[in-house]
């Protein structure tokens, strides 16, 4: 059996130990005698036809501090040659991004991306939910200033979010006649923005869904800090076991058949209320958390799922 998995992260010195899926994920390949290396995006390439990263071999550890140790130097590696790259870097879903996911699609189809570069790229995770739009708020996505005056003047209260941000970065919430954020004095803005309707509920949380292959796995809420409007657990958000509601498994039940058909494989889902507000599919946190809370394994899960998908004994 090929035993290398690569994992495509930011800087592995930088990722938070108390939220990150990356390294849960990565721990768990280990204990089942995957060789693990790690490259950062930077060091991605693809050099005649041949689609190489620069980066190290590594040992993880279940520990806060000193979680990892360098087996190599910097070294040079076919990616052709592992068995699974997990594609686990955080937006901002840019050209950069978007580059990465052209180059690891020249892999042979012997090397499963997870998840399928091509997907991620065509799903933007704030404009996929439109392919569900009878589960999302009152929604509009542009760049010209008048049209989100417009929608601000009908709904009175709302929410402000770049398009392709994360982590809660540039969240605005505006009432009260006074657009907050936003240049009005401009015709159009540097970047399109999403505006959605507020949903009052969040103040009691939002709910992050985790699918594995189009199946639901486990679900946490995400309690925003008093008088914030951000649930993200990297803007302050506190974790609360949650079980679903009706309309939750509704969702899932739409969405978990096309996730499964469009290859993305790990994919966390956000619901406030009643409502479908994103489809997370670049690098979804979450496992941790619902693990904590439930006495669960969710990293077993996954590698089950995927080993099972691609028939590895």
């Amino acid at each position: 059996m090929n035993n290398k998995i690569a994992i495509q992260m930011d800087d592995i010195k930088t990722i938070d130990f108390d939220f990150d899926s990356s390294f849960i994920i990565g721990l768990e390949g280990q204990r089942r005698n995957y060789d693990l290396f790690y490259y950062h995006p930077n060091d991605l390439f693809i050099d005649q036809g041949e689609v190489k990263a620069k980066g190290f071999f590594l040992e993880l550890f279940d520990q806060k501090t000193n979680y990892f140790k360098f087996l190599s130097d910097k070294t040079e590696v076919k990616l052709e040659e592992f068995r699974f790259i997990f594609l686990r870097q955080d937006p901002p879903f840019n050209m950069h991004y978007i580059t990465s996911t052209y180059i690891l699609d020249c892999l042979p189809k012997s090397t499963v991306v997870v998840n399928n570069p091509t997907s991620v790229r065509n799903a933007a995770e704030k404009i996929l939910p439109f392919e569900f739009k009878e589960f999302m708020p009152p929604t509009i996505i542009a760049q010209k200033v008048e049209q989100i005056k417009n929608f601000f003047k009908i709904h009175k209260d709302i929410i402000t979010k770049p398009l392709y941000g994360n982590g809660g970065a540039g969240i605005n919430r505006s009432k009260e006649d006074k657009l907050i954020g936003i240049d009005i004095d401009c015709e159009y803005l540097e970047m399109p923005i999403m505006a959605q309707k507020y949903i009052p509920e969040i103040s009691e949380g939002d709910r992050r869904i985790i699918f594995f292959d189009g199946d639901y796995v486990g679900s946490v809420a995400r309690i925003p800090e008093e008088g914030s409007i951000k649930a993200n657990f990297h803007a302050g958000g506190s974790a609360k076991k949650t079980g679903l509601v009706f309309r939750d498994k509704q969702i899932i039940d739409k969405l978990g058949k096309e996730l499964k058909k469009l290859d993305l494989f790990f994919v966390g889902i956000d619901i406030i209320g009643n409502f479908l507000t994103e489809i997370n599919v670049t690098s979804p946190t979450g496992i941790k958390q619902i693990n904590n809370l439930n006495n669960t394994k969710l990293e077993r899960v996954f590698w089950d799922k995927l080993e099972e998908k691609y028939n590895i004994v």
